[in-house]
This record gives C-alpha cells, structure tokens and sequence, in this order.
C-alpha cells in the first residue's frame, strides 16, 4: 500500500509540533514558516498556517454515535491501535470527542475507534481492526 498526503488548517505552528511530535509520536519532516509535515504512521500529513481554520462540527453519524466531518485518521492494527489508545487514555491533556471503544461488534468490519481534536480543532479518528481484510468488510 503507498501513502496518502493530506494537508490540512492549523492555527499555530508550535502547538501543533507538540500535539504531533510529543503526544501522537509523529516524526517531523521538512517545514518553513508556514507548514510543517508530518510522518503519521508512514502517511505524509502537511499542517498549514491558517489562524481562521474552522472546528469540525458532530454532524455525523456512524452506528449510532455522532461524529465530526470533516475528520481524518489512520487505520491500524489493533496491537498499534492499543499502544496509542492507552498513551492517550494515560494523558490529562487530551481533547476527547470519543474515548477508546469497539464498533460493529460482532459483525463484519468491527473495528476500534476513538475520536480526539488537535489544537486548531482538526478532528481525528484513530481505528484498529484484528486483520487489514476487515477494513472494507460488509
């Protein structure tokens, strides 16, 4: 599988080398005065400067739950998707919209999720499947 390249609104640089670099572990690539990219788990992600970037809305649904569109993430597999959850759950200072849970439970494609907001209120949705297979199961 080849890397996707997102880029996307944040509304101070520094807050948001901290947010990525020390709590999500990406690795920091090339950057200027108004961008910086990231290495989120071998995607290119490129935050670029917007001090006006707008807060993704909860109105979304997916089984049952409200979610944030626009939103973006990776998917994982569930040992990697665990090690993050409990980094994350271990930490004070994190914006959760949805804490660590399972989807579809017993049903094709059940997957783990949490939901959590940078600082520039980019929302994005972590998943863990057992198998890669079980991403586009129906």
């Amino acid at each position: 599988m080849t890397p996707f390249h997102l880029a996307f609104p944040v509304r101070d640089l520094n807050e948001t080398r901290a947010f990525y670099g020390e709590i999500l572990g990406c690795s920091i690539g090339r950057s200027s005065d108004t961008w910086v990219d990231f290495d989120l788990y071998g995607h290119q992600m490129s935050a670029h400067l917007r001090p006006d970037a707008a807060t993704a809305q909860r109105d979304g649904a997916v089984d049952g739950f409200a979610v944030p569109i626009p939103h973006f993430g990776a998917v994982l597999l569930m040992d990697e998707w665990e090690k993050l959850a409990a980094r994350l759950v271990a930490r004070d200072d994190i914006d959760w919209l949805e804490r660590p849970m399972v989807r579809f439970k017993g049903q094709p494609g059940e997957q783990a999720t949490l939901f959590i907001r940078d600082p520039s209120g980019n929302a994005l949705e972590f998943k863990g499947f057992r198998s890669l297979e079980q991403i586009f199961a129906h």
